[in-house]
């Protein structure tokens, strides 16, 4: 037998970054809305554990046991004392290294997976606190809709959403490593008096209304200097969004793929159709959110 999960991609409508702390990591007030954009995991009994992956970009993803996906199968073994001797397949949907949690979703969905094959009948607060411990956007890859993410993330506190929200996604030619942009995030702000993260009310208060245009003018994203920075042709792809007539544009969560809200799927279709022309970005896809987490298929 085998057991399939389909987890969603995510987008920071606000990314709100604190000062470096003493371990390392940045305080955060972080705003995912999960969209439907999906990587399916298939977990299957094996003799060992492996991991194979197909689809865009499929290349780029690490088959080891580094991959997230495989972080969590060990995970969930060992505290049941299992061998995690199974067969991980990623169906690859979710841009990587595109700042869109697509590793993340996969570690969710491994371990909604094998708990599920396994029988191990794991509580969601236990799920919860390994997510927690695979990773800062694990816990929202597994919980999906729409939440605040404190600490590093990884405290979620669930959120109301009135209606849905729709997004075009721009995929750079490139990805971004998420350590490195927090490095350039570091760089730009030292010697700088760095607020402590605070979520947005009036981001949250648009949320809940289902309102399309309040939620533009709320959106925002500490780390879109150092993405930039690092990737300056960012810019250009932000500027033809705009042009195309995005309610909003910004980097998605550490970046490259940049998001643009627009009015409807009307204007989404329209808005991907010229950022298509644009030549400013490798591919362009359309998406609706909130979308639901990790779910057994």
């Amino acid at each position: 037998m085998s057991v399939t999960v389909r987890v969603p991609a995510k987008v920071n409508v606000q990314l709100a970054v604190g000062a470096a702390r003493p371990d390392g990591f940045h305080d955060l007030a972080n705003v995912f809305l999960a969209v439907g954009l999906y990587d399916e995991v298939t977990v299957t009994p094996a003799e060992e554990l492996r991991i194979t992956c197909a689809g865009p970009d499929a290349a780029e993803v690490p088959l080891d046991r580094t991959n997230l996906a495989a972080r969590a199968a060990i995970a969930l073994a060992e505290r049941r004392g299992l061998d995690p001797a199974v067969h991980l397949h990623i169906a690859k949907d979710i841009p990587v290294a595109g700042g869109m949690a697509g590793g993340s979703a996969d570690g969710a969905g491994a371990l909604l997976a094998c708990d599920a094959l396994w029988g191990t009948a794991a509580s969601r607060a236990e799920l919860l606190d390994i997510c927690a411990e695979l990773g800062s956007d694990v816990p929202f890859s597994l919980v999906g809709g729409a939440a605040l993410g404190t600490g590093r993330g990884e405290k979620l506190r669930t959120l109301e959403v009135d209606g849905g929200f729709s997004w075009v996604f721009a995929m750079a030619e490139r990805g971004l490593s998420t350590p490195a942009v927090f490095r350039e995030f570091d760089r730009l702000t030292e010697g700088l008096d760095v607020p402590e993260p605070v979520a947005s009310e009036d981001l949250l208060d648009a949320l809940a209304a289902g309102d399309p245009d309040a939620l533009a003018a709320a959106v925002s994203n500490d780390l879109q200097p150092a993405a930039l920075s690092l990737f300056p042709e960012l810019a250009d792809t932000l500027a033809a969004g705009s042009a195309a007539g995005a309610l909003a544009g910004l980097v998605s969560g550490s970046g490259p793929t940049t998001a643009f809200l627009a009015r409807d799927a009307g204007a989404a279709a329209q808005i991907a159709d010229a950022l298509r022309a644009s030549g400013t970005c490798r591919t362009v896809r359309v998406a609706s959110g909130p979308a639901p987490g990790a779910t057994v298929i």
